[in-house]
């Protein structure tokens, strides 16, 4: 006697081409199976077992199917929640990884993320030409996240400024990673991703912000 396979019944080409929704493979499914139980052999007919197996791995395919359609509307909601939060930071300042020194009202201020302690911490502010036009020397810091500022009343143009980092525990160069004040000019949906359009750093990930101010 010839039993049905579902997965063949419902991905076949010719059908997986136009599969539609779970409940129209759980619909051809059943067709098929009322069909062979109609044109079966009465004297060698279909155990309870069997039927049973079979109706298992129709609702095991309709179950992944319909988790799949949930999952990608679920995914469609999010993106459209993080576009609405994105917005809102329009014109709201945030914190990124980068070297730019961001000067308002005449003080310049960035920031360190130290991977460990150190005992030595030294920033240097770097003019739009890469020389050093200051040096601050920061004394001990522990691990973790530390800002600074910096007097930039007496620099005529400080719009191409940066900052270099230095920190040591003794003789040992201890890890640090520049952070840095932008400001979020516009928001993008780009590939399934929210992205933050920076004035300084132009297009960043959404999940790359390290905090909102």
């Amino acid at each position: 006697m010839t039993t049905i396979d579902p997965y063949a019944a419902i991905n076949t080409p010719t059908e997986s081409k136009n599969a539609g929704t779970a409940s129209a493979s759980a619909d051809r499914f059943l067709k098929l199976l009322v069909a062979q139980m109609q044109n079966q052999d009465p004297l060698n007919p279909m155990d309870n077992a069997q039927v049973t197996s079979q109706m298992a791995q129709i609702n095991t395919v309709t179950g992944i199917e319909k988790l799949n359609e949930t999952v990608t509307g679920l995914n469609s909601q999010f993106l459209q929640m993080q576009a609405m939060q994105g917005a809102s930071l329009i014109g709201r300042d945030v914190t990124v990884e980068g070297k730019h020194l961001d000067v308002r009202q005449g003080v310049g201020v960035g920031g360190i993320d130290l991977s460990g302690a150190a005992d030595s911490v030294k920033v240097e502010i770097l003019d739009a030409s890469g020389r050093v036009a200051d040096t601050l020397n920061l004394g001990a810091a522990k691990a973790g996240t530390h800002s600074f500022s910096w007097d930039a009343s007496k620099v005529e143009d400080p719009s191409g400024y940066t900052f270099r980092v230095t920190a040591k525990l003794g003789t040992t160069t201890v890890q640090t990673t520049p952070l840095m004040r932008d400001t979020v000019a516009a928001v993008s949906n780009s590939g399934g991703k929210l992205q933050l359009e920076l004035a300084h750093s132009g297009a960043i990930d959404y999940t790359a912000v390290k905090a909102y101010n």
